[in-house]
């Protein structure tokens, strides 16, 4: 079983004890550390930690250096840095085989009201930013007040926390504690906080807290309208606002090297170039069982890559000391022939994703949104697949056929949804497609749509197994009359497309199936088959686009509120498996493979490598692996 209810108190109990060992210790630092001491340049360790740090325990006591070379795909590729050392409120762990579990992040505590409605958390004493500032509170207070509640920067506040659409409540206790406060039970709360953390506007999204003294410069409840303007152009930005978000020039970390960071790291050399570098963050609040701070790897790169063969290439000439990300279950033989040569060892997790076809319900194609929107089309895109030859020529069989449903060991799993639509009948598929009146074709065999013209899709592709993936589809489909058209795009244009509602299929790994409930927003239509209703839907009619009134995307919407405010576990639980039995059902999502091998590369020096974990968004991918841990061996 992926995740186990029972952990909150035994966790906490545990972190609590290891962060009262910290007292005891003799802390040591890392060389390059104490060069900067020597000189004047930082105060010593003792005085740079909380007071008592957070102590996580290594699988082997690692030796400080080492510079950690990955690759990445270019700006638009910030999340997989990202997820190397991001920091949460709690996060999830896992040890090798076990359930996941919700442990405490850089706080002394937490409590949870027996009617899920409060929840109190209290900062590590002594915890600081990367410049040496303390973390107080009034971080705390300055995130709520002055960004999450602030309009010009979020004109929407995102459903999980709004639950009911009623934000969440903060309370200041004292200069570490905090509590925030629903009015309805919040059972699902933590596990959201684990995965996404307070959301947006911000890349890492440290739960919660906002570095005042620095980025209330760039804040219109601070700073003047010359003071903002001033900001924008220093940062080649058109307005302030632009300053801020993921994607922010001044609160996105993989930009800004002076944005001060909770984080085992921080940007040296931001992107865009050859490589960006990462140093690492001198107050990073945890050390080891033996009281050395961690992470021990001083510096992490990321050389630039253009495609799969180059980013091999570099995997097999030893470039690549440690990567999870881009490195495809469809090359693993290539990489076991490849691991004397490389001097490295393939390792494995198990993926919460099935790779799928995600058709746009919101396309702008009148004609093709009525046939996505048409359950008998769906139904047919879904049985045309032959999955078993996809996965032999293209998995190696290393993945089984299966739709976008909850994969085996989550909570949520259930076998009938997993094999929705998944048996290969193009007889059938023909006969569905016949049914709807798309009985026409033209003098290449391929259907005519209701207004004459041929019924072909765009398959938009940024993953390097989807050519050869879509060659197979596209075969399978013109059998039932249908051109599909494959589109190589990057990353920057992929998400642009989907931002802007300018796709009409979409090929990639549909995830966050291990534990939905903290985040069934993929399942709801958000960044995925349905982006337009889901803004729709909260921002209460704002923006986006309405469904219609009938329509049972709602339902999903309504199943999600319900959710949201139960009085227990077991109702919201219920709630849920409707939500996901519906989205199954409905075929919305066209899964195709999954429960694959979550592959890494990882050098024979690199240490501290875990096995037999669970990969997905949820657990925030390489990130439950816990990076600040690993080691290489000089």
């Amino acid at each position: 079983m992926f995740f186990n209810e029972n952990i909150f108190a035994s966790s906490l109990g545990v972190l609590m004890a290891t962060c009262l060992a910290g007292s005891a210790f003799a802390f040591q630092e890392s060389p390059m550390l104490a060069e900067q001491v020597k000189a004047g340049k930082l105060p010593p360790v003792e005085q740079r930690l909380p007071e008592k740090p957070t102590v996580l325990q290594a699988a082997e006591v690692g030796k400080y250096g080492g510079n950690w070379q990955r690759g990445y795909k270019g700006p638009g590729d910030r999340w997989g840095p990202t997820k190397l050392m991001e920091e949460r409120v709690v996060k999830w762990s896992q040890k090798p085989g076990g359930p996941l579990e919700l442990v405490p992040g850089y706080i002394s505590s937490y409590s949870v009201s027996a009617d899920s409605r409060e929840f109190t958390f209290t900062l590590l004493k002594g915890l600081k930013w990367s410049d040496g500032e303390p973390v107080t509170t009034e971080d705390v207070r300055f995130w709520y007040e002055d960004v999450f509640m602030n309009k010009d920067l979020l004109a929407s506040i995102d459903q999980t926390l709004a639950p009911g659409g009623k934000p969440m409540k903060l309370e200041i206790v004292d200069e570490q504690t905090f509590k925030v406060s629903f009015d309805e039970p919040y059972v699902y709360f933590l596990e959201i906080l684990a995965k996404d953390s307070t959301g947006d506007p911000s890349l890492d999204r440290p739960s919660f807290l906002f570095p005042k003294h620095y980025l209330k410069q760039f804040n219109n409840k601070y700073a003047s309208e010359d003071e903002l303007k001033a900001a924008a152009a220093k940062f080649g930005v058109e307005k302030w606002t632009d300053l801020w978000g993921s994607k922010g020039a001044a609160t996105a970390w993989w930009q800004n090297p002076d944005l001060p960071v909770i984080t085992a790291w921080k940007i040296e050399k931001p992107a865009p170039g050859d490589v960006v570098t990462m140093v690492r963050n001198p107050y990073y609040y945890a050390v080891d069982q033996a009281g050395n701070q961690l992470p021990y790897i001083d510096r992490i790169s990321h050389k630039l890559f253009s495609d799969q063969e180059a980013f091999n290439l570099m995997i097999v000439q030893g470039q690549i000391d440690m990567q999870m990300r881009y490195v495809e279950p469809q090359d693993f033989t290539f990489y076991k022939e490849n691991e004397a040569k490389g001097g490295y060892k393939v390792h494995r997790w198990t993926q919460a994703q099935t790779w799928s076809l995600v058709p746009n319900l919101n396309v702008k194609d009148e004609v093709l949104r009525g046939l996505f929107e048409t359950s008998d089309f769906r139904e047919a895109l879904s049985i045309a697949i032959d999955r078993e030859t996809v996965n032999e020529l293209i998995f190696s069989g290393l993945a089984e056929a299966r739709q976008a449903s909850p994969v085996s060991g989550s909570p949520n799993f259930a076998p009938e949804l997993e094999k929705h639509w998944t048996e290969y009948d193009p007889d059938k598929a023909n006969a569905l497609l016949d049914g709807i009146g798309l009985d026409k074709r033209d003098g290449d065999g391929f259907r005519l749509r209701p207004d004459g013209k041929r019924l072909s899709i765009v398959v938009e592709m940024e993953h390097s197994n989807g050519p050869k993936t879509m060659e197979i589809v596209a075969a399978n489909y013109k059998d039932i009359g249908v051109e599909l058209l494959p589109r190589i795009i990057d990353r920057t244009q992929w998400d642009a497309d989907r931002d802007n509602n300018e796709f009409q299929m979409q090929w990639y790994p549909f995830d966050r199936l291990s534990v939905v409930a903290a985040d069934p927003r993929i399942m709801m239509g958000n960044d995925s088959y349905a982006h337009q209703y889901y803004i729709w839907y909260t921002t209460k009619g704002a923006s986006g686009i309405e469904p219609p009134a009938d329509h049972p995307i709602r339902t999903l919407f309504a199943d999600w509120d319900k959710a949201g405010k139960a009085a227990d576990r077991k109702e919201a639980d219920a709630a849920l498996n409707d939500l996901i039995k519906t989205f199954v059902t409905q075929g919305w999502v066209i899964g195709v493979v999954g429960e694959l091998p979550a592959i890494s590369v990882v050098k024979n020096n690199f240490m501290n490598f875990p096995d037999d974990l669970i990969e997905d968004d949820i657990t925030r991918g390489i990130g439950l692996g816990a990076t600040q841990r690993m080691w290489m061996a000089q």
